[in-house]
């Protein structure tokens, strides 16, 4: 059976760990059942980032759950792009958030939902949500029910 890789560059390759935030590394592939809805779910157990005031590490479960359309991201690639905010400083919220954000334009999915499950420090658990549903759709409206029922 032929591999159609589709351009990819991450898979198979050596790979290049880069040291700072680093968007430009993630990848989409064609989505072969667009006809159907379906969830994929990423568990990224080890993610790192920096305080931005301090300095200091911030140790994270992310999770991420999105309904593809046409394109899907290629999980080497997510891979490579979460471990590049290992010496990224920003707040727990913002790394959510850009992380939604940046998922967004690589693959334009029906709806998205990122949370983040922070480590305590300081004796307090953070544990943002940011979600999307593609606009004048029905995931328009799931995004809102299940932000509102969080």
């Amino acid at each position: 059976m032929e591999r159609k890789d589709e351009g990819l560059r991450q898979l198979g390759g050596k790979t290049a760990y880069r040291t700072d935030y680093a968007p430009e590394v993630l990848e989409a592939f064609e989505n072969k059942h667009q006809e159907n809805d379906y969830w994929v779910q990423f568990n990224c157990p080890e993610f790192t980032s920096l305080c931005p005031i301090t300095g200091q590490p911030d140790f994270a479960e992310i999770r991420i759950a999105y309904i593809p359309n046409v394109r899907m991201v290629e999980s080497k690639s997510l891979k490579l792009y979460l471990f590049s905010f290992r010496n990224h400083g920003d707040f727990h919220e913002d790394c959510v958030n850009i992380i939604m954000k940046d998922l967004i334009k690589l693959m334009a999915p029906k709806y998205i939902e990122v949370t983040g499950i922070f480590t305590p420090r300081g004796g307090i658990s953070i544990y943002p949500y940011a979600n999307y549903g593609q606009p004048g759709t029905k995931y328009e409206r799931m995004a809102e029910k299940r932000l509102m029922n969080r």
